[in-house]
C-alpha cells in the first residue's frame, strides 16, 4: 500500500460525502475536470464535517469535536498529512491552491458561534455569514483561479456575494428545522419567534436578490472550465429562491421547499446549452 493510494482514498471519501449530502451540488460539479472536482469536493467534505457537528451531533461534546477539527487542521499543516481522510484531502487542496489559514479559521469560528448562539444581530450577523458562507465562496474561487491572484482579487466580491446568497436561501429553506430542531433563527435581527414574519423575510430576500446580481457578474468572468459548474449551481439556487419568495413565512414553517431531481437535471442541461452557445457569458 502506498501513500498515493491513501491520497486517492481521501479524495474519494470527500467525494462520497458530497454525493451523499447534496444531490444538487453533486450534479453541478459533474461538469468540472477531475482535478477541479476533487478539490471542490474536498472543500465541501471539510465544510460539511464541521457543519454536521454544529447541526446534528447531538448528545456529543460539540465543542470538543470542533476543537478536534481545528487541531487536526493544524497538525496537517505541520506534518503535511492527516489520518482523517477528509481533513487530509482538504489540506492538500488548501496547499495546492494557497487557501489562507485565515479563511479556514473564520469558517470554524462561525461554526463555533452556532454552538452557543440562537440568533444573530447587526455586525454579529454579518460576521457569521462571512465565516460560514462567504469564505467558502472564496475557497472555491481560489481553486477556480488556480493561483491567478489578480483574477482572484478581481472576483472576490462576487464570490463572497454568491456564498452569502446561497447561505441565505438555505436560511429560508431550512427555517422550520432550524427553529424547531436546533432552536436557531437566521433572519436578520429576529431575536425571537414573533419577529419571524413576512416583513423580515422580505428584508432578507432583498439582500439575496442584490447578491445574486453581484454574483452573476463574477460568474461571467470565471475561467471557462469553471463557469458551467458555478452557473449551474447559481441557476439551481435562483430557482429555489424564486419558489421560496412566492411563499408566506407560515407556509415555509409547514414544509421544506424542494426542487425535484428532474428539475435539477433540467437546470444542468440548460446551463450546458447556454454555456455552449456562450449567450449568457457575452
Amino acid at each position: 500500500m502506498s501513500y498515493n493510494l491513501y491520497k486517492k482514498v481521501s479524495f474519494d471519501i470527500s467525494g462520497i460525502v458530497t454525493k451523499t449530502y447534496s444531490t444538487s451540488f453533486s450534479l453541478a460539479i459533474k461538469v468540472f475536470d477531475r482535478e477541479t472536482k476533487e478539490a471542490i469536493t474536498s472543500v465541501y467534505g471539510f465544510v460539511r464535517l464541521a457543519d454536521e457537528i454544529a447541526d446534528s451531533f447531538h448528545g456529543f461534546d460539540k465543542k470538543e469535536l470542533m476543537n478536534e477539527i481545528r487541531n487536526d487542521v493544524l497538525k496537517a499543516q505541520k506534518n503535511n498529512i492527516s489520518l482523517n481522510p477528509i481533513i487530509h484531502s482538504f489540506h492538500l487542496t488548501a496547499e495546492m491552491y494557497k487557501i489562507p489559514s485565515a479563511f479556514i479559521n473564520d469558517f470554524l469560528d462561525s461554526m463555533e458561534m452556532d454552538l452557543t448562539n440562537d440568533h444573530y444581530e447587526g455586525s454579529e450577523y454579518d460576521k457569521y455569514v462571512y465565516g460560514s458562507a462567504e469564505v467558502v465562496g472564496l475557497m472555491c474561487l481560489k481553486i477556480f483561479c488556480n493561483n491567478d491572484e489578480k483574477l482572484f482579487e478581481k472576483l472576490s466580491d462576487s464570490a463572497r456575494a454568491l456564498g452569502s446568497a446561497f447561505q441565505k436561501v438555505n436560511f429560508l429553506r431550512d427555517i422550520k428545522s432550524d427553529m424547531r430542531e436546533r432552536g436557531r433563527i437566521y433572519l436578520r435581527n429576529a431575536g425571537d419567534k414573533d419577529m419571524v414574519n413576512d416583513y423580515n423575510k422580505a428584508i432578507l430576500e432583498q439582500e439575496i436578490e442584490e447578491e445574486f446580481k453581484t454574483a452573476l457578474s463574477g460568474i461571467k468572468q470565471l475561467p471557462y472550465n469553471a463557469k458551467l459548474g458555478v452557473y449551474s449551481a447559481y441557476l439551481y439556487y435562483l430557482l429555489l429562491f424564486r419558489k421560496i419568495r412566492k411563499m408566506k413565512i407560515d407556509k415555509l414553517m409547514s414544509k421544506r421547499v424542494r426542487i425535484s431531481n428532474f428539475t435539477k437535471l433540467g437546470v444542468l442541461i440548460t446551463s450546458v446549452i447556454r454555456h455552449k452557445l456562450t449567450r449568457v457569458f457575452e
